[in-house]
């Protein structure tokens, strides 16, 4: 079987790269990255087990219908990711998500691979307590120009998958935490680790604090990648895919047990969704799928990684 992954040195990427290997051994694992971000790192140590090859450069700019030759999926994370800071820079998130997906999905489709793509929880703003992938159009209200961008991303796939044939699936994965050799650290629970373990005060958006969020363990969205190939669903369906729903509240909480010492400091932002509502993925269960990762654990392994870099 031959995998390639867009994206491949990032937070996600790092982490599912050496699944596959160790999963599919012996297969050919072609990874791809622009390195925009420069984490190198991602690519050492690297299974003995998988068939491994590296590519650097934009999937905008390359030949990919050649590249997609003999290929069976294509899991596409290639991606600018900071929601909060989407903001400053919305054309050129616009033009690198929307215009690479598009650019990725038209050459799944004339190759006839199948497509694993990557959405967000971050298109819901509901006010509804509970929210879901059959949900109205007034249900989904990105609050970021990178949600708005996902949105349209979902719209394209969808719409090749049900009139072209394209097989793919798209994931609206919950807000990722755990450890990772591309992880960064600019999304709520990671931040926040880095935060408290710096010795730094933990900054809440002011009207975050008890409002509900969707959360997803590295370790789940790994394994759901992974589950997908195994069962091909590729169904051109939308799966939200997430670990748990939990408060900043609740995140901070399981970090001050590890980090007595943290403080914690309100702040304005942008993203101001004075909404509170829990995910559900019983669609996503329905295919067989059991989520085995954990807020805590993924806290404390975080927090381990970086203990000896501050001595709080």
């Amino acid at each position: 079987m031959k995998i390639i992954v867009t994206g491949a040195t990032g937070h996600i990427g790092s982490y599912l790269i050496r699944d596959l290997g160790l999963q599919f051994k012996e297969s050919e694992i072609v990874m791809i990255d622009n390195m925009m971000t420069q984490r190198f790192a991602s690519l050492f140590k690297l299974p003995k087990v998988g068939n491994y090859s590296f590519i650097e450069g934009d999937v905008r700019l390359m030949d990919l219908n050649s590249l997609f030759k003999d290929t069976d999926i294509v899991i596409h994370l290639a991606a600018i990711t900071d929601a909060a800071g989407s903001f400053d820079k919305a054309t050129e998130v616009e033009e690198n998500n929307y215009q690479s997906t598009l650019k990725v999905a038209n050459a799944c489709l004339e190759t006839g691979v199948s497509l694993i793509a990557l959405s967000s929880t971050s298109v819901y703003g509901t006010q509804n307590d509970v929210v879901d992938e059959d949900c109205s159009e007034n249900e989904l209200q990105p609050q970021s120009p990178y949600a708005s961008t996902k949105l349209k991303e979902e719209e394209l796939i969808s719409n090749l998958s049900k009139d072209k044939g394209l097989r793919a699936i798209h994931c609206r994965f919950g807000t990722i935490f755990g450890a990772s050799p591309g992880m960064r650290f600019h999304t709520a629970v990671n931040k926040f680790c880095w935060q408290a373990t710096m010795g730094q005060p933990i900054t809440v958006w002011n009207t975050a604090y008890d409002q509900k969020r969707p959360y997803l363990d590295l370790l789940d969205a790994s394994r759901a990648i992974i589950h997908i190939i195994e069962n091909d669903i590729f169904d051109g369906r939308i799966y939200n895919v997430l670990t748990q729903n939990s408060t900043v509240r609740q995140v901070i909480d399981i970090i001050r047990e590890f980090v007595p010492s943290l403080e914690v400091e309100f702040v304005d932002t942008k993203i101001m969704n004075q909404l509170s509502y829990e995910v559900l993925c019983d669609r996503f269960k329905s295919k067989g799928f059991v989520f085995s990762g954990d807020l805590k654990r993924g806290i404390k392994e975080t927090i381990l990684l970086l203990k000896n870099a501050n001595k709080y």
